[in-house]
């Protein structure tokens, strides 16, 4: 990415080279696309300096942050990454997609996305002057309002000042994927789509059919008839991300679910690891995940096929990697 320029890419654009480098270009750091049907098209981030000017400023792909509080984990990683204000600007419109399913589980079983990890990216994202903080999903059982409820999202995000939007029907809107490769439209929920800013703030699980559920996995979330995604799983996960495209993924590692996933159930299933990885690559957060389960990057399928059509990088070698343990 670092060899390729704005200037590079508006030359290429516009002699046709084609959807892939586009999709090359934007992986890092992009904000969600702000019209529906219409190819995604890189937009920059936010300098995180007061003067405007990141020429010499270098951010690492991904945060690894261990051993401390959501609030903390969280405050550090997005430190890392180059500070709150780098991807969140006054009066931004920010939607913040957790994991909220199965609605019945409460956060101790690690099947749905810790409480306080949500509630403290949405206060940073207040403090950063966001104009509306929203927080949404779909749970595959249950309702919303029980998920919300159950997760204790909704309790810690209201404290932080943040809402809980529950996802109108009315509100998905038929959206041409150009990148896709097995679905090239599918109705995604519009207000996601037309974001200013999308974080993505998945729980890392085992998951029966994608065998693990993580960033790309968390945005079938966006989606109507998700359901019709597993005729071919993996192929569609990753179409889905060559749509949506998160500004920031945020990890949540303060537990995982290691076995009977996505649901979950016993305890015995838990590891504590109280981690968070971040990062605007969610392939990276995806394939640095793996490691969390002694597994690697091509293990999953959507993985290496998202990383084949160029949505982001799964050389885990590669990237320039920040791992941080606090208090240490």
């Amino acid at each position: 990415m670092a060899e390729f320029t704005r200037r590079d890419f508006l030359k290429y654009a516009l002699a046709g080279v084609g959807a892939v480098l586009a999709a090359r270009f934007i992986t890092a750091c992009s904000s969600p696309q702000t019209a529906q049907n219409n190819p995604p098209m890189p937009a920059p981030v936010t300098p995180a300096t007061e003067e405007n000017d990141t020429s010499a400023v270098k951010y690492p792909d991904l945060a690894v942050v261990r051993g401390g509080e959501p609030e903390a984990l969280a405050r550090k990683a997005v430190e890392l990454l180059g500070g709150i204000r780098r991807f969140v600007k006054k009066g931004d419109n920010v939607i913040i997609k957790p994991n909220i399913g199965p609605a019945m589980r409460t956060y101790e079983y690690a099947a749905t996305t810790n409480p306080w990890l949500v509630a403290a990216v949405a206060r940073l994202c207040l403090e950063a002057g966001a104009g509306r903080v929203r927080v949404m999903d779909q749970p595959f059982s249950g309702t919303a309002e029980s998920g919300f409820l159950n997760s204790g999202i909704r309790e810690e995000v209201e404290k932080a000042g943040g809402e809980i939007e529950l996802m109108s029907r009315f509100k998905y809107a038929s959206t041409d994927i150009p990148l896709g490769r097995d679905i090239k439209k599918w109705n995604i929920y519009e207000d996601i789509l037309k974001a200013d800013v999308l974080i993505n703030i998945p729980i890392a699980k085992q998951h029966g059919s994608a065998l693990l559920t993580l960033g790309m996995k968390n945005l079938m979330g966006a989606v109507q008839a998700a359901q019709l995604f597993h005729l071919n799983l993996h192929q569609r996960i990753a179409d889905l991300a060559s749509r949506v495209r998160p500004t920031l993924t945020i990890l949540d590692a303060i537990r995982i679910l290691t076995a009977n996933g996505p649901t979950g159930g016993d305890l015995r299933d838990v590891k504590k690891l109280d981690t968070v990885i971040a990062g605007c690559d969610i392939v990276a957060v995806d394939s640095y995940a793996t490691s969390l389960f002694g597994l690697r990057p091509d293990d999953i399928p959507h993985i290496k096929i998202a990383a084949e059509m160029g949505l982001g990088s799964n050389d885990l070698y590669k990237l320039n990697i920040r791992e941080v343990t606090l208090g240490s």
